[in-house]
């Protein structure tokens, strides 16, 4: 039947329906996984089930977007099936990164009462790392969050399973499920607990280069937990606190610093470290503002901060235009846009630049095309028509634009 797309293109659009995995680009990637499952063994075979079940989840993120139920339910037993099989296996039965795919997939797929059995057995039976295990961290940040994202307002979280899950991580005995109360002498006791903790990794000197990258890692779910565990008892301000600390030690500890006094100081991962901190500050104030008042101006302060360093990160350009579609001036997006152009070699801030303009011209076009009889046109369209194409344009003439597929469907695309 000739050449298909493998995977998926999420930015091009086929009449209404979304192109979506194609039936022979799904069978080559299964087969793909089945041959490697077969030749991989120990540690790098956990990781390929690791891989395969992340893959497994992004098809039920894209059924879950695209509102297609039918597909969902199958795709979910399937995944369900493959998830509950990895564990089976006597190496991963305690590998914590499966067991949190799988508590995942569940939340996913509405089975909130099972995804948290699912958690809570997995933190049973981990044993007792408390804030020195980089896995129960990054186990017990997921379950938080989640359970943060039922909340529906910040009032009378401190009682919330949330804060359990974050308080129990700090001690050293063996997780307790949640029974429904919190006791305030054990949240004074775990805020201590993580600003001591947060105190020795942040003037701690890593010895070899693996250390660095398990520290940085660590580091980033430690900060992630403290913060979520502040913003819950204390408010959005403490929460910010903690990433600005977190985020101005990790940028004092830079290479740049090192390379003068020849020293090994500090967090040496640390540029990882900073984008994946930034990240989640962003992340925590997106979610602050949809549940309660709060001034869109730090977040945007943030964000654009964040993307001056780190111009490749989609989620933080989902992110910016996600907040600029509110604003009914474009001229400081395009400022910026153009700015962050100049200054990389990136092509995602081209091709996020080229989004949010379609995206208001599609809004434009949507207001000038309202059903209410004869309208008379006032706005004239082709301004954004031409600075579309410029963009392209400018786009495709750059090292990376000229060689990426994506970039010339989506201008084809739009000509047509």
């Amino acid at each position: 039947s000739g050449f298909n797309s493998i995977g998926h293109m999420d930015t091009m659009l086929r009449r209404r329906c979304q192109i979506g995995h194609y039936k022979e680009g799904e069978e080559f990637i299964q087969n793909v996984f089945h041959v490697l499952f077969q030749i991989f063994t120990g540690k790098d075979k956990s990781n390929l089930s690791i891989c395969w079940l992340q893959y497994e989840i992004s098809k039920v993120v894209q059924c879950l977007e695209a509102k297609k139920k039918k597909k969902l339910k199958a795709q979910g037993r399937k995944s369900k099936r493959m998830a509950r099989n990895f564990l089976k296996a006597p190496e991963n039965r305690n590998d914590l990164s499966l067991w949190k795919l799988y508590a995942y997939l569940e939340w996913l797929l509405g089975n909130t009462d099972d995804s948290r059995k699912v958690f809570d057995t997995a933190l049973r039976t981990v044993g007792t790392g408390g804030l020195k295990s980089a896995h129960l961290c990054s186990l017990s940040l997921l379950y938080a969050q989640l359970e943060v994202e039922l909340l529906e307002s910040i009032e009378g979280a401190v009682m919330s399973r949330a804060v359990h899950i974050l308080t129990k991580l700090t001690e050293s005995g063996p997780y307790v499920p949640y029974s429904g109360q919190v006791l305030s002498v054990n949240v004074l006791k775990a805020r201590k607990a993580y600003e001591h903790a947060l105190q020795d990794y942040l003037s701690k000197t890593p010895v070899s280069d693996q250390d660095q990258v398990s520290d940085a890692d660590q580091l980033v779910n430690l900060v992630g937990c403290y913060a979520l565990f502040q913003y819950l008892t204390v408010g959005i301000d403490a929460a910010v606190l903690i990433y600005t600390q977190a985020s101005e030690k990790l940028e004092a500890s830079g290479p740049q610093k090192c390379e003068k006094t020849g020293e090994n100081s500090g967090i040496q991962n640390f540029p990882s470290a900073l984008e994946a901190v930034m990240l989640l500050h962003t992340n925590l104030l997106r979610f602050h503002m949809k549940i309660s008042v709060y001034p869109l101006n730090p977040l945007r302060e943030a964000l654009t901060e964040a993307l001056k360093r780190y111009p490749s990160n989609q989620s933080l350009w989902r992110s910016y235009i996600h907040i600029q579609r509110k604003s009914h001036s474009a001229s400081k997006a395009r400022r910026f846009f153009d700015n962050v152009t100049r200054s990389t070699n990136s092509l995602e801030p081209w091709l996020f630049a080229i989004q949010a303009e379609q995206m208001r011209k599609k809004l434009t076009e949507k207001v000038q095309r309202a059903d209410i009889g004869e309208v008379h046109c006032t706005i004239p369209e082709t301004g954004l028509t031409n600075r579309i194409v410029a963009l392209f344009e400018h786009a495709v003439q750059s090292e990376n634009g000229a060689h990426c597929p994506l970039l010339w469907r989506m201008y084809l695309s739009f000509m047509v």
